[in-house]
Order: structure tokens, then sequence, then C-alpha cells
């Protein structure tokens, strides 16, 4: 985990462990380098933030997490090609370098921001926030975070977002969510991915990957998917629709108030 792997400093937060920075010294005055569990509650501050800038702009934030090549980045293409009329649509992208991804998405005529994070293996609020000055939330509804492919560390960090999804893909094994628990434990959705090869794959299981999600007590729903196959998603889109809307009523019933602090000011 983030904790000892030191992977919680991240191009977007280094500057609070710096000469001069927030968190240069510990308490007693000694120099840090990595103060670990005051990173992360830094992190959480900024995620409140970004949290408080997409429900100010009525903007539903999905963090997308998973290995890589489950098919995050198909899924996204799919998605926007099934919902690109019904929502407005935009994406971050993380990943440790290129611009890829992001070129894919921007193909679909979809906003997409690439955040290349060097040697961190996930996203952090910083960096999220960061990227938010490239997007105009006034033109947004519904924003996907497309985490760093990685099963372990994007799980510990809140970036604002509102429902995490993570995919597993059938090509990984139907074991993953007992060998990675907190990455399951901390999902919102869980999609099974590339469904399409079921029939030509013998060794995994669905209905096994499902129960080992309800034996870390996640009631959270497991749908069998594949971007390929488009009546696969209807459960998906559903979804999405179903917590679009729970995000707009409890919209009506709160009070706006627009954020404090750490103004996004976006492009326009």
């Amino acid at each position: 985990m983030c904790d000892t792997c030191g992977c919680t400093i991240t191009p977007a937060n280094a500057h609070l462990v710096h000469e001069h920075g927030k968190l240069e010294k510990t308490r007693d005055g000694q120099a840090s380098v990595e103060i670990l569990s005051a990173l992360l509650d830094e992190n959480d501050h900024v995620a409140r933030h970004n949290r408080e800038h997409f429900e100010a702009h009525g903007v539903l934030a999905i963090n997308l997490m998973s290995s890589p090549g489950s098919g995050k980045t198909s899924l996204l293409e799919a998605t926007i090609e099934a919902l690109g009329n019904e929502f407005r649509i935009g994406v971050i992208e993380g990943d440790l370098e290129t611009e890829n991804d992001a070129e894919r998405i921007r193909a679909h005529g979809v906003p997409a921001v690439q955040i290349t994070t060097g040697q961190a293996c996930h996203l952090d609020a910083h960096m999220v926030h960061n990227a938010l000055h490239s997007l105009d939330l006034d033109d947004l509804d519904l924003l996907f975070i497309e985490n760093v492919g990685n099963l372990v560390c994007p799980a510990s960090f809140d970036l604002g977002h509102h429902a995490n999804v993570t995919l597993l893909s059938v090509t990984e094994g139907d074991d993953k969510p007992s060998k990675y628990p907190v990455m399951f434990r901390a999902a919102d959705l869980v999609l099974l991915s590339k469904c399409d090869l079921l029939a030509v794959l013998d060794d995994f299981d669905p209905a096994a990957a499902s129960r080992r999600v309800r034996e870390l007590a996640n009631p959270a729903p497991v749908l069998e998917i594949s971007a390929r196959q488009p009546d696969s998603l209807v459960g998906w889109l559903d979804w999405l629709r179903g917590t679009m809307k729970k995000l707009r009523n409890q919209a009506e019933m709160t009070p706006k108030v627009q954020p404090d602090g750490m103004h996004v000011h976006p492009t326009g």
C-alpha cells in the first residue's frame, strides 16, 4: 500500500514536503521527507473541495479503477457512443506516460485531460484538481476519471468523486477480489469486462467472482459486460442514469453553496 511504498508523494503534492512546504517538518521540528498520514489528510482536504466543485456544477464524477488492460478506455468509448446525446461527458485520464487514451477519447468529440503521473501508480486529489483547470464544469453532466491501471493504490485515495467503479477482466482470474480486497471492497459497482471472451475461456467463473465480492461484505452490483456488445451495457448505462438521478435529487434538496478557496477557473 501507499503507506509502505512511498507513492503517496506524487508530482502534484510534492510541494507539501519540499523545502518551505506545509509538511516539510514534523511537529517536533525535525525534517521529514515522507509524512504519509499528513499527506493523506491533505489529499482528503483537496478531495472535499473537488467534490464541492462537482456538486456546485451538478457534475457526477465517477472513478474508474482496474488493472492495466481491463478495458476501461474501451468501455468509455462505448459509453460515450451510447450516452453522448443524453449527457455531456468529460474524461480525466491517468497514466504514467503518453496521451494515448486521452487522444482516443477526444476522437469521439469529448473533452479529455491527460494526467501523466511519472512514477506515481495512482491519481490523487491534487492531480484531479489541477486537471479541472482545463475543463469547463458548466459544460458537463458526467465526468469519468480513469485512474492508473493498478489494483492496489488507487483505492486508497479520495479524488472528490461520487462513486467507485472497478473493472475485472475475465482474462485476469475470478479470484482477484480475494487477492485485492481493498479495491473491491471500495467498489460501488463491479463490472466483469470482456465477457465476450467467456466463450473461449474455461478458467473464469462470473458467479465465483461475484461471490468473492460478497465475501468482502460488499453488496455492490456485479455486472457482466463487453464493450464490443452494446446489449451487454444496458445494466451499466441504467446504473449511470440512476446514479445521476440520485445526485440531481440530492442537489434539489440541498442549498447551493459555492466552494470556498482553491477555486477552479476553467477554460472557456
